[in-house]
């Protein structure tokens, strides 16, 4: 059975009963189940398919009873499920719904004894997987990344897809809600079938006598393009839980260059975003750790209710959040909502709002401090007044909040990904009855109930304990989804690493941070470019840490040519291949033909030869295109086939490619990496006047360049309406046309440039 607070299933109508030995068969448009009850085996195969993909499932339920019967459900709708009783009371169900290409796994776990009993770790099913490969031939992703599945693949929290890499067929499984436990993915590495086990974890989940408990829900499903997948599991938990993203922003961390910085340091940063950066589409400016009070034993201050008198802030945080909103932008803030310090005199008569341990001690875990019990009262309350305070008193409307963990009253474990046994359960709350991520969900709803439905709420970071990976799902708008990074080369991929295996959540179920981004002068250029490309293509969420003033202006139009978010689907062409992929593609239909961006990014020292067949690019094989080089500013000579670039040493490549057409077109843009996603619309070509026109928003005092091909066309004239912008400059290279706007004034001018057949 679904999760009872975002489905209802209605049983109307039992059809068959299975007979001991007997298989039970339920069909929908897109899949087919088998079911023995009595041995509490199961099969799942696509409808007309040759074999199944799930060649040998088992229920964690032993044996039973089972019956059809058809079900209704508000998220997914009417379907059809296999319903299997087992003697202990537990009931597992399997359902398939027309037009979903997931089977749908539910339970309820029946307490038959006569008293209370507690559990932790619940069994959903195993699975046998078939793709028709060796398993030595298959790779495992999660969230502990890419891996051989016969060697030295990791469980995963939530999720988790097995594909063969040259296909990229595959299977992906995954839970779709989070409300009482924590969802893993275990491979089984040992032998010759790729085998994933489900289960789901609590803690302490209570089944009091005579009760029933309803567990959280699982899917499995196959695609011949297993990304499809994973972006299909994640539209499904977004469905679950309503999910509708906030606008994306664009934003500084004071963390990488000042720490907390000061108040004069921000004063002056807001009054130079604003005039140099804000029009571009830098929209937020957040102080990290050090401007609150408290003492600093085990990690930073944890008294997020006061500033400290002789800290960097001495007028009070109001004052600096009123300039950045005076500068035309967001205040936003650090702090830890789910961590105190008990050993703090201001904590000294409030012991009792910390999680415990058995022995009656404060829950403590490296850095993170205490757990703050959000079923406590007095706790709930402090953290209720503590956002009021910093949102409402102090006007701060963008929040990131570390060691979130500490919210689910678990410890932190850094750097998690993999799974790992992080012994949740051992801490003691002050409602028993809660789960440890019942507990977690009440707390972030809390925050978003004190801090108000327009306050962008970021979660940092799942890597201190992925208990809050699935836990934050629906309730946070961003959540940093790898560990730290700094400006090192070495530390430069983090962000790309873990933002690339968990691509699929970004813009579906939150915007993932991938950290920060940086154009100091520190930095070399290719390998500032290669990080700026790489979160500028997939989408995930821009952040920089730097002084905006300090800056030389190359560094800080480097800055500028990635503001704003595109906000399109962005995909990793060979995410089954290698753990940090060479090759993404963010392709924009909104125009015809339509306009794609392709990052090659080389992780390595060496140059190295990138190259990739069309048709897995999601291009047309028989199709000639052509490119644009952003950062080496020249066309590509057009191509077919497949596309095959040279890219030194830890750099990147950033191309415009659109398929080439028989009259003029534009190719690319200045204003942005994604070379005309966000700033160029409305481009037509008119057959009958010779004439390409279109809108282009712009930023005053930017010069602003259309490179237009043109084949066996001549540029003659240009035409240019608002931004105050001066005649239109028209320069030929070989293949290309360059149209060059001088615009006084931001945003949207009209142009139109009109042309005449070569000779």
């Amino acid at each position: 059975m679904l999760n009872m607070k975002t489905v209802c299933w209605i049983m109307s109508c039992v059809l068959a009963f299975g007979a001991a030995g007997e298989n039970m068969v339920i069909q929908s448009d897109r899949l087919e189940v088998k079911c023995d009850a009595a041995a509490g085996s199961f099969t799942i195969g696509q409808r007309g398919a040759a074999r199944p993909f799930v060649s040998a499932g088992r229920l964690a339920g032993q044996g039973g009873e089972g019956k059809i019967a058809q079900v209704s459900d508000k998220t997914f709708g009417k379907g059809t499920s296999i319903e299997v009783k087992h003697q202990d009371g537990r009931v597992d169900r399997i359902c398939v719904f027309d037009g979903m290409p997931f089977a749908v796994f539910g339970s309820v776990l029946k307490n038959g004894a006569a008293e209370m009993v507690v559990v932790n770790q619940v069994g959903m099913a195993e699975f046998d997987l078939d793709l028709g490969k060796p398993v030595a031939e298959l790779r495992v992703l999660g969230t502990g990344g890419l891996s051989e599945f016969g060697k030295n693949a990791r469980g995963s929290y939530m999720w988790q897809a097995v594909a063969d890499p040259q296909t990229r067929r595959g299977v992906v499984g995954g839970w779709i809600s989070t409300d009482r436990g924590s969802g893993v993915l275990i491979p089984d590495v040992g032998g010759s079938v790729a085998r994933i086990s489900a289960r789901v974890e609590h803690g302490r989940l209570q089944l009091p006598v005579g009760k029933e408990v309803v567990l959280d829900t699982f899917l499995i499903g196959a695609f011949d393009d297993a990304r499809l997948g994973l972006e299909a599991w994640a539209d499904a938990v977004a469905k679950v839980y309503n999910i509708h993203l906030r606008p994306e922003p664009t934003g500084y961390c004071t963390w990488y260059h000042a720490g907390g910085w000061n108040e004069k340091g921000m004063a002056q940063q807001a009054e130079f975003a604003g005039k140099n950066l804000r029009e571009w589409g830098l929209s937020v400016l957040q102080i990290d750790d050090g401007w609150q009070d408290g003492q600093t034993k085990n990690g930073p201050r944890k008294n997020f209710t006061r500033v400290r008198e002789n800290g960097p802030y001495k007028s009070g945080m109001k004052e600096t959040a009123d300039k950045i909103k005076a500068a035309g932008m967001v205040p936003g803030i650090w702090l830890m909502p789910f961590s105190g310090s008990p050993e703090d005199p201001w904590y000294k008569d409030h012991q009792d709002w910390f999680v415990k341990q058995p022995d009656g001690k404060p829950h403590e875990s490296p850095w993170g401090g205490a757990c703050l019990d959000m079923t406590h009262p007095g706790a709930r309350e402090y953290v209720r007044e503590e956002i009021r305070r910093i949102v409402k008193d102090w006007g701060y409307q963008y929040l990131k909040m570390d060691g979130l963990c500490s919210g689910a009253g678990v410890r932190h474990v850094y750097v998690n990904d993999g799974y790992r046994d992080d012994k949740m359960g051992d801490g003691v709350f002050h409602d028993p009855a809660k789960t440890n991520i019942e507990a977690f969900r009440d707390g972030l709803r809390l925050v978003r109930e004190a801090a108000g439905a327009d306050v962008y709420l970021l979660g940092c970071t799942v890597a201190q304990n992925m208990r809050a990976y699935g836990g934050g799902m629906g309730l946070v708008d961003a959540m940093r989804i790898g560990p730290d990074n700094n400006s090192s080369w070495k530390a430069i991929p983090t962000g790309p690493r873990f933002g690339t295996r968990n691509y699929h959540l970004n813009g579906r179920i939150w915007h993932n941070d991938p950290d920060c981004i940086y154009a100091r002068a520190s930095v070399p250029m290719n390998q500032a470019q290669l990080l700026a490309t790489w979160v500028t293509l997939s989408g995930q969420l821009s952040l920089s840490s730097e002084e905006f003033a300090k800056l030389p202006p190359e560094r800080l139009d480097l800055l500028r040519r990635t503001m704003p978010a595109h906000g399109l689907a962005a995909r990793p062409v060979d995410l089954f291949e290698r753990e940090m992929p060479r090759i993404w593609i963010v392709s924009d239909a909104r125009v015809e033909p339509a306009r794609h961006a392709v990052g090659l990014y080389n992780w390595d020292d060496a140059e190295a030869t990138i190259e990739c067949p069309l048709a897995k690019l999601g291009l047309a094989a028989g199709k000639r295109y052509v490119a644009f080089d952003y950062w080496k500013n020249e066309l590509v000579e057009p191509f077919e086939g497949k596309l095959v670039q040279r890219v030194a040493g830890r750099s990147c490549a950033a191309l415009a490619v659109r398929e080439v057409q028989d009259r003029p077109m534009v190719i690319s843009t200045s204003r942005h990496i994604t070379q005309g996603m966000v700033d160029l619309f409305d481009e037509k070509w008119d057959a009958g006047k010779w004439e390409l026109s279109g809108v282009s928003r712009v930023v005053g005092g930017d010069p602003y360049e259309l490179r237009i091909v043109a084949g066996g066309w001549k540029a003659e004239k240009v035409d240019v309406i608002g931004g105050g912008a001066k005649a239109g400059e028209i320069v030929v290279s070989p293949g290309l046309i360059r149209v060059k706007l001088d615009v006084a004034k931001s945003g949207e001018v009209k142009w139109r440039v009109g042309f005449t057949k070569a000779q």
